[in-house]
């Protein structure tokens, strides 16, 4: 291995030494009791070159022309202070191995040594480096779970599956398809996905394919070369090659043309891109991230959207649940963004009170999120709680604790009435209650159900 070369990540020993025999020597010691070893003759440039949480340790020698051990102690320190580093030190030099130890080296041997002392230090090393890279990513998927619980608000069991699915997808390299409504939060999945993978420090760059004139997606998507059309002046990367190296999420995908679908399956399956007007395939690293509010395969199955790049697509899908289904999670979520918001504004944070927090819950929010977040900035500044829907009125609630409960369990099965349920089953599910009890709170609160069945309370066995 030359002292260019970069640091296999599967390296088990780095060993630096600038006496050819005794590399030799070590590294075969080391090979024979099945360690995975790596040599260089000088320490230039290594630090630098050693992969993040790499498992393995570094053995070298002190005295050394250029950067020396304790030089190169202290580099790789300043990169990772939990690399074990072994220093080996000739006669005499003992002093400064206990300096070294102090500068925080992992152990020192002192020439000549026993082959047994060499192996036993390394395997006591690389266990020490074991249990630090696994606590160190025990420590981070702790970080990126509660990340992800302040991005994606809501204690309901289709919120949490979805945090629990995007944990797992994010450090895998596949594509993946978000499905969700109309401002359920699709971007901010895909930005979950590309922050807790190992992309993160590259670009995340997110177009919306419905917003691009038909005359412009291909150019915007793939880039064009000069002189390609009439207007192309000069060169233009295009989105999927700007992302090179991070994610490209891809929204509104149904809205592609057939011609644009064709060639987005091609840079799937081949991972290359090609610039309109060029003949030069340009290879990508990319992570893409599709997502879509419409039913794709319904759409293949009417010659809307090619079958073959749904099912290319549709190997890692997501499925955000729209906000109506997500129970109590609306108030935790207007809780969330009032408070955000208030906090913005230099403004006290408002409380809400029980008609209107009856009123967030039976709300169908046909935006979703992103109605209730403009909902939440509203009330921050101080105006009216006011939602479009089509239920009925809540009226104000007042009196005891007791009085306020009844009022506020009616209010919540009064607006659910008012939505569209055929049968009590359906009704009962969406309040997320049995049968029987819906039964006796609708006797008591003196409501009526007239489904498209035309059942009523005493249909109930």
């Amino acid at each position: 291995m030359t002292s260019d070369s970069a640091i296999d990540s599967r390296t088990q020993v780095l060993l630096i030494d600038d006496d050819a025999h005794l590399r030799q020597a070590l590294s075969q010691t080391l090979d024979l009791a099945g360690l995975k070893v790596q040599s260089l003759g000088n320490a230039k440039g290594v630090a630098e070159r050693i992969p993040a949480d790499w498992p393995g340790v570094v053995v070298s020698d002190i005295r050394m022309p250029g950067t020396d051990g304790l030089e190169l102690l202290q580099l790789l320190r300043e990169r990772d202070a939990q690399l074990p580093v072994l220093l080996i030190t000739g006669h005499g030099d003992v002093p400064l191995a206990v300096q070294a130890m102090r500068a925080g080296a992992y152990d020192f041997l002192e020439k000549p040594f026993a082959n047994d002392a060499l192996l036993d230090s390394v395997r006591r090393a690389l266990d020490l480096r074991r249990l630090v890279l696994e606590n160190r990513s025990l420590r981070m998927a702790l970080t990126d779970r509660q990340q992800l619980a302040g991005r994606l608000v809501g204690q309901s069991p289709a919120m949490l599956r979805l945090r629990e699915q995007i944990g797992a997808l994010a450090s895998i390299s596949t594509d993946v398809l978000i499905l969700g409504e109309t401002g359920a939060g699709k971007e901010v999945v895909a930005r979950a996905l590309h922050d807790l993978s190992n992309r993160r420090d590259g670009p995340f760059v997110a177009i919306n394919a419905g917003a691009l004139a038909e005359s412009v997606v291909e150019s915007e998507l793939f880039g064009h070369e000069a002189g390609a059309f009439t207007g192309a002046q000069k060169r233009r990367i295009g989105k999927f090659e700007f992302a090179n190296g991070g994610t490209l999420f891809l929204d509104e995908i149904e809205s592609m043309s057939l011609d644009v679908q064709v060639k987005l399956l091609r840079l799937l399956q081949e991972r290359v891109v090609e610039r309109l007007g060029g003949n030069q395939l340009i290879p990508l690293d990319i992570r893409v991230i599709a997502a879509t509010k419409e039913d794709l395969r319904q759409a293949a199955d009417r010659g809307r959207f090619r079958a073959d790049l749904y099912y290319r697509l549709n190997v890692a899908p997501l499925s955000i649940p729209p906000l109506r289904e997500r129970g109590e999670d609306a108030l935790l979520l207007f809780q969330h963004f009032s408070e955000s918001a208030a906090g913005r504004h230099g403004l006290s944070v408002r409380e809400l009170q029980p008609g209107q927090r009856a009123l967030l819950l039976r709300h169908p929010w046909p935006g979703n999120v992103r109605e209730l977040q403009n909902a939440a900035e509203r009330f921050a500044l101080g105006l009216e709680l006011s939602l479009d829907s089509n239920a009925p009125s809540l009226p104000a609630i007042s009196g005891g604790l007791s009085e306020q409960v009844e009022a506020f369990e009616r209010a919540l099965i009064a607006g659910e009435l008012s939505r569209p349920h055929g049968s009590l089953r359906s009704l009962a599910e969406a309040l997320g209650i049995p049968r029987k009890t819906l039964h006796d709170k609708l006797r008591k609160h003196g409501l009526n159900f007239s489904g498209s069945g035309g059942s009523s309370p005493d249909d109930f066995e």
